[in-house]
């Protein structure tokens, strides 16, 4: 799908947040150009679109650095109107800190932010009301760093992955509690399918990749027995995950090679391999920028942006033939870069 075939998106943008920018870049989605630049709190990770409003929130994780090697956690939000591409105001959190994973119910006009424990607390969930834009609950996740969040698509139940407990965290999102503990060895990025009786979660932690035992692959959870019910393999280590409306299951593999300097090793390019969520046929793959971090897709599930944060690019691709569409260069002070994503339709 060439740039001039997309016209059908003109007027949609892709919002992508540089970590090191600060910054959230906004690309036209039918030409790739470049229309706006917004200057954000240090260390921006997730987006997330509330298209009944038309905002657009940023989680500031840190003050520097990313998680487990960081200077000091954030605690605030920022809000961005998508059109006017101006900071309508920023949300603090404190004492709740270490804002990461973003999930939105538009229906209960609920957002749900993901937060790293303390002393005083474990890692939790915040819930805040997006009319006020103020925390109404917190729903603790018994473990100290639920990173992304999900939520099943009658918003009655969510899904905290945690890095470095060896489990995902289920909670009820209308009585506010954690319901069950699925055992998955430190997870990473999860989507949820749209009958809701699936999610979909990557792991192991990269940091526990190399560990005996820690087959790197997407684990399939039965939402209903809150158990590990199948393991669809992946040829290196899986960060993000994405379902698209036709029903593909998308994941980003990390590829390195050893680095005696580097815990993480030299970068190479990643995969973004693509499955059936039905069957879990593996569909194919394509090679995406070093060190994919986040993927989104537009609304009609054909094209897929893969965020990496090492080359600080985003891949366009086209999903029905697995090849590039094109590549965007998101602007950057160092390292890391490119991060969060999110796709803004145009107003109706």
């Amino acid at each position: 799908m060439p740039a001039t075939l997309r016209t059908h998106l003109a007027g949609d943008v892709l919002a992508v947040v540089s970590q090191s920018g600060p910054t959230v870049s906004f690309f036209d989605a039918a030409t790739d150009r470049l229309v706006d630049t917004v200057e954000v709190l240090a260390e921006p990770h997730e987006l997330c679109f509330d298209p009944t409003q038309r905002l657009l929130w940023c989680a500031s994780a840190y003050h520097g650095g990313y998680y487990h090697a960081h200077n000091g956690r954030r605690t605030e939000l920022t809000v961005i109107d998508a059109d006017t591409r101006r900071i309508v105001e920023v949300v603090d959190l404190a004492p709740e800190h270490g804002p990461h994973g973003l999930a939105l119910d538009t229906a209960r006009r609920r957002l749900y932010v993901s937060v790293e424990g303390g002393p005083d607390r474990p890692g939790g969930v915040v819930v805040i009301d997006t009319e006020t834009r103020r925390p109404i609950g917190r729903i603790d996740t018994d473990a100290p760093g639920p990173h992304w969040f999900a939520i099943s698509p009658d918003g009655h139940t969510g899904f905290a992955t945690n890095k470095e407990a060896p489990f995902v965290s289920v909670v009820d999102l209308d009585r506010g509690t954690l319901t069950a503990k699925v055992e998955v060895p430190g997870s990473e990025g999860l989507a949820v399918s749209l009958d809701g009786t699936r999610a979909y979660v990557a792991g192991p932690y990269l940091g526990f990749a190399a560990k005996p035992g820690a087959t790197p692959g997407i684990r399939v959870v039965d939402a209903r027995s809150a158990a590990v019910v199948a393991t669809i393999p992946t040829d290196s280590p899986a960060l993000p995950v994405h379902l698209t409306p036709t029903g593909k299951l998308l994941a980003g593999e990390v590829r390195s090679a050893p680095d005696p300097g580097s815990a993480l090793g030299r970068q190479l390019p990643g995969r973004l391999t693509v499955f059936s969520a039905d069957d879990h046929r593996r569909l194919g793959s394509v090679e995406v920028g070093r060190f994919p971090l986040t993927i989104t897709s537009s609304p009609d599930g054909r094209l897929a942006y893969v965020s990496c944060v090492v080359s600080s690019t985003v891949d366009v691709i086209d999903l029905d033939t697995l090849t590039p569409v094109s590549r965007l260069t998101v602007p950057k002070a160092a390292e890391p870069g490119a991060h969060g994503l999110a796709y803004l339709p145009r107003p109706a």
